[in-house]
């Protein structure tokens, strides 16, 4: 092999470059603090590195996602807060009426508070979030969740939040599950007059009194009053639409109660006329309005009935079956409530475990990414050697030739 002046000058300009990018290359990894400043310096840290790092990015997006579920949440909560108070209100309201002490003029004075109710209702039954998306309209966020007369606007679809990488959480509830529902798993009844009754009867108070009878409160009852102390009975059965009449059935005198079979009553006030008819039904089954029952209450109100005991009567048992409904509704929206409180602990939980795994992933990061500075400190001092010795090796291969050596 022919060792050229060329060579030699080649051979040592590559070891000094070598031992420059060397230290160039430790100069990077001190500066940024990072082990791999490309992915060639290690090709399988550097794969795991870009997983936990997607990893991690998606920790921080499911806990984005959670601080948007808990703001929607908690303002659905003040909104249903509100609405819990409304109702309060309203049904100390009619307890009120009820007492029967309330003049014609009275009445139109409480009419007109349940009126404002009515609209605070509504008002809060088309909250916004803090983007302008209507609350409790389902999928539909760009549209009111009721209309003004109390009709549901919205879908059933309520909007899901991610809030971990196996967990979605309502960020929100559909209006006509609060609205327009009666309490899930309600075995109330409640009682209505027919709107032609021509007595001066007044039903209220339907319970189930022997529970072994009716344990799902599945039956439905038809009161027709055949004379003012007989009556028929007709008995649906909801889960199968079958139905069945106890036909003259006696009122005894001075008699309170009402007897509707499988072991269910109603309590009976006042003269029924041949040809009235009442009903009771259970809850679970109307889902009653809340609009719709102060619309009812409100026109009830406003109706004149003093003096008249027939039209008082009627006013009676609007209120009576309105007050049922409105106790359901208000049951109702406190389960609603649990619900959002039982998300919101879930949420924090979420929140407790996010940041642990998030402390995880970081940790993992460090051992994969962070410079071990003693390490490169030391490294750093043995390159600057390395290039001082192979410069001096340089300038010595410099001052050899053939001509020095046969000098020699």
């Amino acid at each position: 092999m022919r060792i050229s002046s060329s060579l030699m000058f080649q051979t040592g300009l590559n070891t000094i470059n070598a031992q420059q990018s060397d230290l160039m290359h430790l100069y990077q990894q001190i500066g940024s603090g990072q082990r791999m400043v490309t992915p060639a310096d290690d090709p399988l840290a550097a794969s795991q590195a870009i997983n936990l790092s997607q990893s991690q990015a998606q920790n921080a997006r499911h806990a984005d996602n959670r601080s948007v579920a808990n703001q929607n949440l908690a303002t659905e909560e003040d909104a249903l807060n509100s609405l819990t108070l409304l109702l309060q209100d309203v049904r100390t309201r009619l307890v009120e009426v009820g007492n029967g002490t309330l003049s014609d003029a009275d009445r139109q004075t409480l009419a007109n508070v349940l009126k404002n109710a009515r609209d605070t209702a509504l008002g809060i039954a088309n909250t916004t979030d803090g983007n302008g998306q209507y609350l409790f309209s389902g999928s539909k966020g760009n549209a009111p969740a009721f209309t003004a007369n109390g009709d549901y606007n919205g879908d059933g679809l309520q909007r899901l939040i991610q809030a971990d990488a196996t967990r979605q959480i309502a960020g929100s509830d559909v209006g006509s599950e609060i609205f327009a529902r009666s309490q899930p798993g309600t075995l109330a009844y409640a009682s209505a007059a027919g709107a032609g009754n021509a007595g001066t009867a007044i039903v209220t108070g339907p319970y189930i009194s022997d529970r072994a009878q009716n344990p799902d409160a599945k039956y439905s009852y038809a009161v027709t009053f055949t004379g003012p102390n007989t009556y028929d009975v007709a008995i649906t059965d909801n889960t199968n639409g079958t139905t069945t009449t106890n036909a003259g059935m006696t009122l005894a005198a001075g008699a309170t109660e009402i007897d509707l079979g499988n072991g269910t009553t109603v309590q009976i006030s006042g003269a029924p006329a041949a040809g009235d008819t009442f009903s009771v039904e259970p809850l679970k089954t109307q889902n009653p309005n809340i609009f719709k029952t102060l619309d009812t209450l409100v026109a009830a109100l406003e109706a004149p009935s003093q003096g008249d005991a027939q039209a008082t009567a009627q006013m009676r048992n609007v209120l009576n079956t309105s007050m049922q409904q409105l106790a359901s509704n208000y049951d109702n929206v406190l389960t609603v409530r649990a619900s959002i409180g039982a998300r919101m602990n879930e949420l924090q939980a979420l929140d407790g475990s996010g940041s642990q795994r998030n402390l995880g992933f970081t940790k993992a990061l460090s051992g994969l990414e962070d410079l071990d500075y003693y390490e490169a400190s030391t490294q750093l001092s043995l390159r600057k050697i390395a290039l001082e010795g192979a410069g001096l090796a340089f300038q010595t291969i410099q001052g050899l030739s053939l001509f020095n050596l046969g000098r020699s």
